[in-house]
């Protein structure tokens, strides 16, 4: 799947394939005795686009089945309602996992119809580990650090290289974090939420989730069904498939999207002059991937970092048009600098990305289980590769520490459920992060659920980013609890067209250079000059900038708000959602 040793005594105690016991809600056995909760203590945290931000924390048990044990501290923001009555809290989650949601708050607080938002508590939080939330997992700071090999692997000393590269993150991981990793994980996070809505005094709860967040809420409602209220899934991660299977199958979701894009390049050669025939297009970008072996662009981008600063592409076409034209310039120009600058502007790790990816491998390697045979790995990769290049080796190594993970999978718990109230269920036919498929699966397991379908859109996270018709199926769910239904025997409740496709930024006259030696100093002018907000005619600010500037007058001690950028699948923010979305790899 925007998806991410010092611990064998705790690896010891487990078994591999262990069952995810549920508490008492939905397995019928007592819950160990909670420890009193104290009420929450908001604090004014607002910003100039989010004057009326709240911030508070909650200390929560590390282990819930030690709720008298050692805690750890979740990290909250919140919109309060101004309606006369609430309808009670809305917990809204960007996804990832690894993804920080306090920055969520705001957004979806501001973009949902004010009449809409004034009737709820808008919640967004840190999930363990994440961001201002402590203890915050870094397992291997640098680990994304320019230029890294190759990820496809070209021979057993490229493959050695990558495998140990993959260890040294897992051993990492287990010699720092080996007293939490066995909680990490989307249950113990679930059974959080719940200990956040006592800590709120609400009955129940309403949720707004994305991307991973969507497997995180039918988990919650699986535990918990009498205490869901309105549910909302965007972009829906396929429960069948965590997590190997799911992300074998973005692999080939991914390299459509990127043949869509290819496509649209090729629509405007008139101005990227790349060539009309999307096959040549896509030719040619191989071919740049290429050279890049040899001589990473600007000394920063090699083959994996190219695929890592074109996949948010995959994820958003609004950044299609500015990839576009760092690619033409590379081609037609030898021109590496506008490349680099694509690539520190929508990929390079920092330190938000080192946490989110230590998040993301420490959740998706303890949720299920994961081939140990590394030639199982070897021979799905190369077969899905074989058909699906643009990002499949890429996305195993990605993957990879969970072959060599410190801490015993679990089991998923099943997530099918006929006790719950309507959830509404929005998905783009195209996503590539989340393919359409999951969407339907979803559907199919919560009885009653409406599934509200994008016809032939291909972003990830569809509303609240500038679709009227998705907004409105959501804006009336969240204020009456109406979802539509089909008519006849279709499974899909209701569709809407997608968005269309961006037009191109036109490409600016550059300066020949010398050559792409001259790609560095030309790289670090380019990046210096770059405009400074805006979307169609500057450059997004970073995920991370959007976090703190919603956290910057937070009073209680921490550190700055971290959001998972680059890597670690949260992307870059702009006028849209997707900045704040942390999104399964």
């Amino acid at each position: 799947m925007t998806t991410r040793a010092g611990m064998l005594i705790a690896a010891g105690a487990l078994v591999a394939g262990t069952v995810t016991v549920l508490p008492a809600s939905a397995a019928g056995t007592g819950e160990p005795t909670p420890r009193p909760l104290p009420p929450l203590s908001w604090t004014a945290c607002g910003t100039q686009a989010y004057p009326r931000l709240q911030c508070a924390t909650l200390k929560v048990p590390l282990n819930h089945d030690d709720p008298a044990g050692r805690s750890i501290t979740l990290a909250l923001t919140r919109v309060p309602h101004t309606a006369e009555t609430s309808l009670g809290p809305l917990f809204v989650n960007p996804g990832g996992p690894g993804g920080s949601g306090r920055g969520m708050a705001g957004y979806v607080a501001s973009s949902l119809p004010a009449e809409v938002a004034a009737q709820y508590d808008v919640i967004g939080f840190d999930p363990r580990g994440v961001g201002k939330s402590e203890p915050a997992l870094d397992c291997r700071p640098g680990h994304f650090d320019p230029v890294r090999p190759d990820s496809v692997p070209r021979g057993t000393d490229a493959e050695r290289t990558a495998l140990e590269r993959a260890q040294a993150f897992a051993a990492a991981c287990g010699k720092k974090h080996a007293d939490v990793l066995p909680y990490i994980d989307t249950v113990s996070t679930a059974r959080d939420l719940d200990l956040i809505r006592k800590a709120l005094g609400a009955e129940r709860i309403n949720y707004l989730g994305y991307s991973y967040g969507t497997y995180l809420g039918a988990v919650y409602a699986r535990l918990h069904p009498e205490r869901v209220g309105r549910m909302a899934l965007d972009s829906v991660v396929n429960p069948n498939g965590v997590w190997y299977e799911d992300n074998i199958a973005q692999d080939y979701a991914f390299d459509t999207r990127h043949k869509d894009f290819m496509a649209w390049v090729a629509k405007h050669s008139a101005v990227y002059k790349l060539g009309k025939d999307p096959a040549a297009v896509e030719a040619a970008w191989y071919r740049m991937r290429e050279e890049l072996r040899d001589s990473p662009a600007g000394g920063k981008v090699g083959p994996g970092e190219l695929e890592d600063t074109f996949l948010p592409g995959g994820y958003y076409d609004g950044y299609w048009p500015k990839l576009a034209t760092a690619f033409s310039a590379y081609v037609n120009e030898q021109d590496p600098a506008p490349l680099k600058a694509a690539y520190e502007r929508y990929a390079e790790a920092d330190s938000a990305a080192d946490n989110g990816y230590s998040v993301y491998t420490a959740v998706q390697c303890r949720d299920a289980a994961w081939p140990k045979d590394w030639n199982v790995w070897r021979k799905d990769n190369w077969e899905v590769h074989a058909k699906a290049p643009f990002s499949t080796w890429n996305n195993a190594w990605y993957n990879a520490p969970c072959a060599f993970w410190p801490v015993a999978p679990l089991t998923p718990p099943e997530v099918a459920n006929d006790q719950l109230p309507p959830v509404l269920i929005l998905q783009a036919t195209d996503d590539a992060a989340t393919p359409y498929e999951g969407g339907l699966a979803l559907h199919r397991m919560l009885r009653g659920s409406s599934l509200v379908v994008e016809q032939g859109g291909g972003n990830h996270g569809v509303t609240l980013a500038g679709n009227d018709c998705l907004d409105k199926h959501l804006s009336t769910f969240l204020a009456t609890g109406t979802v539509p239904r089909a008519t006849g025997t279709s499974e899909v409740d209701a569709v809407c067209a997608a968005l269309p496709a961006p037009e191109p930024d036109p490409v600016p006259a550059t300066p020949k250079t010398t050559g792409k030696a001259a790609g560095k100093a030309a790289g670090e002018v380019a990046a210096e000059a770059a405009p400074e907000t805006g979307t169609e005619k500057t450059a997004p600010e970073t995920a991370a900038e959007t976090a703190e500037k919603a956290a910057e007058a937070a009073p209680e001690p921490a550190t700055k708000a971290a959001v998972p950028s680059g890597s670690a699948r949260v992307l870059p923010a702009g006028a849209t959602l997707h900045g704040l979305l942390g999104h399964v790899r």
